[in-house]
């Protein structure tokens, strides 16, 4: 009994020790843009659980050090059209966005006028 106790609390203490949380910054302005860049988040391997805020524009998220990083969050959210962390977006993911995702104010490429 006690041997399958001592196993137990080494491998909870390691899972929660490889477990971190950060906050990035993302561009967006829409609740499509909520679902696209949890999405992107959470399909990164080793990202746990992922909530972009629409007031603040930043994406809160839990993942495994040791299977990601926050460039490989960044990147796959800029992937789905949305700058994060300064990781710009290519203009042709851009051009696809909707018009209420691309952003009022203008991206690092060009200006959008609405």
């Amino acid at each position: 009994m006690k041997i399958h106790l001592i196993i137990i609390l080494f491998l909870t203490t390691t899972v929660v020790a490889q477990t971190e949380k950060t906050t990035i910054s993302v561009r967006g302005n829409c609740g499509m843009c909520k679902a696209r860049i949890e999405k992107a988040a959470i399909k990164t391997k080793g990202v746990k659980y992922a909530v972009w805020q629409t007031d603040t524009e930043t994406l809160t998220f839990i993942y495994n050090a040791k299977k990601t990083t926050e460039s490989q969050v960044s990147a796959n959210i800029a992937a789905v059209g949305h700058e994060a962390n300064g990781v710009a977006v290519v203009d042709s993911v851009y051009a696809a966005l909707p018009m209420c995702c691309q952003y009022a104010d203008g991206n690092p490429h060009k200006k959008v006028d609405l």
